[in-house]
């Protein structure tokens, strides 16, 4: 029997190495559901190529286009997952939920009672949500599994033991700026951000690489999802980035996880989990082994880092404050609206504001909490950054 796949986001990073790994083994697998925010040209060669039946495609003008393209096909186009909900009955084995940022919130949140099994590559939806994740995997019975490297290490790392742990170290490549003077740091521009030195990565996250705010989130991510103290948690730099993570139990063991800078590796396992099945990768490289090159990362050249003091083990809606608040500044530097150093600087004020304190005491207990709450944030994030600049 073929196993049932769902990708949210299937356009992306994430969609496109699940596709190319399903592509090899079309015999074992059966495509129920893909979804796109507006790249309906490279969803309809996924759709002809894997004759998937039911596809959510959000921009609305591109929704009616491809809607038009498919009108004599056998095909369900969706504008949302309201619309889909209602007519899918069915249960999916593997779900893989890669659409970033907070709007992939909803849509996971929406698939998990379809789910046997929920692969997640969307961090902000983890850190932001994680108590109304869990929820809904206990009630419809669902399995989780983390699909970032990082993550994804420590879960093969742990074995059961998390009541032993002494210390969790997260690796970050340093990003392209690793070596980069910091009195130089105000004239990077965009297009030099979003080339990352080991990952083929979305231009939002490769500047969160680059900011190193994308270790921020990763270890908060963890706590959630591991439900590990968070003070437990260590970011080294590690330029080659072939150890993703390393944990030291209080046993005196340690171990390590390596793998190729490839998302094709976790996918993978994800996708065939412990089945009999091997993927061609390169030989275990002992140039890097034998210099591994770790290091403690500069808080100078990488601010965001102190960030994390501000945060705790404690799911609250201040996550999202964090969270809204750096996407709509990576936005802005994109656009060329804000200088490099002023994401850390303003993201900063925005967490002191006396306004958003509060949060730190509220737990979310729904989306459209999260939801509302980031909107603002946005706004007044722009507001901060943009028009006070103008005046």
């Amino acid at each position: 029997m073929k196993k049932k796949i769902a990708i949210l986001g299937s356009t992306g990073s994430i969609g496109k190495s699940s596709i190319n790994i399903l592509k090899k083994d079309k015999k074992n697998f059966e495509i129920i559901l893909l979804t796109t925010n507006s790249n309906y040209k490279e969803l309809l060669k996924q759709v002809k190529d894997f004759k998937v039946r039911n596809i959510i495609i959000n921009n609305l003008k591109n929704y009616l286009i491809l809607k038009k393209k498919l009108k004599n096909k056998k095909i369900n186009v969706f504008n949302n997952f309201d619309l889909f909900n209602k007519k899918f009955n069915s249960k999916i084995d593997l779900t893989i939920s890669a659409i970033s940022g907070l709007d992939g919130l909803k849509p996971t949140l929406d698939i998990i009672q379809f789910s046997k099994k929920i692969a997640i590559a969307n961090k902000e939806s983890i850190i932001c949500a994680w108590n109304l994740i869990q929820k809904k995997i206990k009630k419809y019975k669902s399995e989780f599994i983390p699909i970032d490297s990082e993550h994804f290490s420590i879960r093969e790392l742990l074995n059961e033991k998390k009541n032993n742990i002494e210390e969790v170290i997260i690796t970050a490549s340093g990003g392209p700026f690793l070596n980069l003077p910091f009195k130089n740091f105000e004239k990077i521009k965009p297009k030099n951000a979003i080339k990352h030195p080991n990952w083929k990565m979305g231009s939002k996250i490769s500047v969160d690489s680059a900011t190193l705010m994308n270790k921020v989130f990763e270890v908060i991510e963890a706590q959630r999802i591991f439900n590990i103290n968070i003070n437990k948690f260590k970011i080294y730099i590690h330029p080659k980035s072939y150890v993703h993570a390393v944990i030291k139990f209080n046993n005196g063991l340690t171990k390590i996880l390596v793998h190729d800078t490839s998302m094709t590796i976790p996918i993978f396992n994800i996708i065939y989990d412990k089945a009999d099945k091997s993927i061609i990768t390169k030989k275990i490289d002992f140039s890097i082994i034998n210099n591994l090159n770790f290091q403690e990362p500069n808080k100078i050249k990488f601010p965001s880092l102190k960030l994390l003091n501000k945060f705790s083990s404690k799911i609250s809606l201040y996550d999202t404050v964090l969270v809204a608040a750096n996407d709509e500044l990576v936005y802005l530097f994109l656009k060329g609206q804000i200088k490099f150093t002023e994401i850390s600087i303003i993201l900063k004020k925005i967490l002191e504001l006396k306004e958003f304190s509060k949060y730190k005491q509220i737990i979310p207990t729904n989306y459209e909490q999260i939801y509302k709450l980031s909107r603002y944030v946005r706004l007044k994030t722009f507001s901060l950054s943009v028009l006070s600049q103008k005046c």
